[in-house]
């Protein structure tokens, strides 16, 4: 093996094998999941491999997937304590869920028809870490969630200086749909419907109506890390046929003279319906947002699908226009770039971490999710993830959940005798891999050892007594880790310690007499 590999291989080992069930365990805690392309070959190969696993088998399985697998076994991706992370995301879920305030978007016939129970939640970190609750696999229409990803299309395919010739980037002031164009004559950003409308005629503007919604099916479906993405054809129907202020818009601008050359309106306009009835699940979505806070690469497959600036270009209008006539309140009380949509979805972009997905259809008098935007408001008090968290000075209890809660706190040995003493073994194991020495003393000389012994933590003592470290290592106070185990009276640790040699510090300073030592 590799020094790689048998620095992996010993930290993981327990008498010369690796725990399959435990490195299974370990990349679910991760969020790295058997449905993660990067993994399907690796978690393949786990399925028919015995319940133990040799160096040689271990180092297959590295070979599957090298970049991840070490990140993985390491600590090394975005959210370190990722199943402590989801568990407060769960925490907020159940405690939003409760809430049965607003009322569904009547005035397209088929959104008043979904069920207002419907809620869900996904999260998907820019190194592709998952993790879902309720109806997250349950399909539902983007509508305004569209609009980032058609100003997106209109960018690449245009450059910045094009695209905003015929749209602006200042906040309207005026509601997501009103009949309103700035001094210019053209929509104010492309996050209201004038703006999406006019983004959708600056895409593929040579190639007919059905060609120009397959490469956006197929755009969306790169995004999503090739994630099933559907239409909702009765959707399109209904907001076509209800379509009037749309149509009132597009031909306002048409009057304006604001479209580019030879536009054909009405073929924009079904390509605006057919946009905002794309259809997902929470999971799907939640791997879009994390493609855009991975400056356009999708996290589960590598491939990039916008440029970076293209991106950033984006997040901007999503912080200051993304959430209709809350976005000023929403960016002064979360400060995350999102965008919602009145189908009770609202898709949230944390920069180089995550994106997030939530649905729930019942909305407040702005047209935003009423436990969406709640679940905002709680998900900024918990966690440092406001644009501006990283001034300097600015200190308070929020969790940051880019840091490890050992590391963050500790260093070194340190962190390792923490997780020692809160028999934490994969954060051991994590230390270890990343060349942490076992028998290192912390500040007062203590060893994990000895907190092993202390506390009673028979599983972390039995792995360290197999990476074969000093059975009899004196701390400050002249205590042996033995010493610690009776004084606790820890009497299954005492055995176990004196069966592989431990002694007394008196017992110790004796042997030590007869060696010469």
């Amino acid at each position: 093996m590799s020094d790689n590999q048998d620095l992996l291989f010993r930290a993981y080992a327990v008498n010369s094998k690796v725990d399959k069930l435990s490195l299974i365990d370990t990349f679910a805690k991760s969020g790295i999941l058997p449905t993660d392309p990067r993994a399907a070959s690796l978690y393949r190969k786990l399925s028919y491999l015995g319940e133990k696993l040799g160096e040689e088998e271990f180092r297959d399985l590295h070979n599957c997937s090298p970049a991840l697998f070490e990140k993985v076994l390491t600590g090394q991706l975005a959210i370190p304590q990722f199943s402590e992370f989801t568990n407060d995301l769960d925490s907020i879920f159940e405690q939003v869920s409760s809430c049965r305030d607003g009322k569904l978007a009547d005035y397209i016939p088929q959104l008043a028809r979904v069920n207002p129970e419907k809620f869900s939640m996904a999260v998907c970190s820019i190194d592709g870490q998952q993790h879902s609750l309720g109806d997250a696999d349950d399909f539902f229409c983007v509508q305004s969630c569209s609009k980032p990803i058609t100003y997106c299309l209109a960018l690449e395919e245009n450059g910045e200086n094009i695209v905003h010739n015929y749209v602006g980037t200042e906040p309207s002031g005026k509601t997501f749909n009103e009949l309103t164009l700035n001094s210019r004559g053209f929509p104010h950003n492309p996050m209201i419907n004038a703006g999406a409308i006019m983004c959708g005629a600056l895409i593929k503007r040579d190639c007919s109506a059905s060609d120009r919604f397959d490469y956006v099916m197929g755009k969306w479906k790169e995004l999503s890390g090739n994630m099933k993405v559907g239409f909702d054809n009765a959707v399109y129907l209904s907001e076509r046929q209800t379509g009037d202020r749309n149509f009132a818009l597009a031909y306002f601008m048409r009057e304006k003279g604001a479209f580019p050359p030879d536009t054909e309106l009405l073929d924009i306009l079904d390509f605006y319906f057919q946009c905002c009835s794309i259809e997902v699940t929470s999971k799907a979505m939640s791997v879009i947002a994390a493609t855009l806070a991975n400056g356009g690469t999708c996290p589960l497959t590598g491939q990039q699908v916008f440029r970076p600036d293209h991106v950033k270009n984006c997040l901007s209008l999503m912080s200051s226009c993304g959430l209709y006539d809350f976005s000023g309140e929403f960016a002064f009380r979360v400060g995350i770039p999102g965008k919602s949509g009145v189908s009770g979805a609202i898709m949230l972009v944390v920069p180089n971490l995550l994106g997030l997905a939530l649905w729930s259809p019942r909305l407040d008098e702005l047209g935003n999710s009423v436990r969406g935007i709640e679940f905002c408001k709680k998900l900024a008090a918990r966690f440092k993830m406001h644009a501006f968290d990283s001034m300097v000075g600015l200190k308070d209890n929020r969790i940051d959940p880019r840091r490890n809660i050992y590391e963050s706190r500790h260093g070194g040995i340190v962190a390792f005798c923490t997780a020692a003493l809160e028999g934490d073994l994969q954060e051991m194991r994590r230390l270890l891999a990343n060349g942490l020495d076992p028998e290192m003393k912390d500040y007062s000389g203590r060893t994990a050892l000895h907190l092993a012994a202390s506390e009673g933590k028979m599983a972390v003592l039995q792995y360290l007594l197999e990476l074969g470290v000093e059975i009899n290592p004196v701390d400050s106070w002249g205590n042996t880790p033995l010493n610690d185990a009776l004084r606790h009276k820890h009497l299954s640790i005492v055995s176990l310690l004196r069966e592989h040699g431990a002694k007394q510090l008196a017992e110790q300073l004796e042997l030590n007499k007869h060696t010469g030592e």
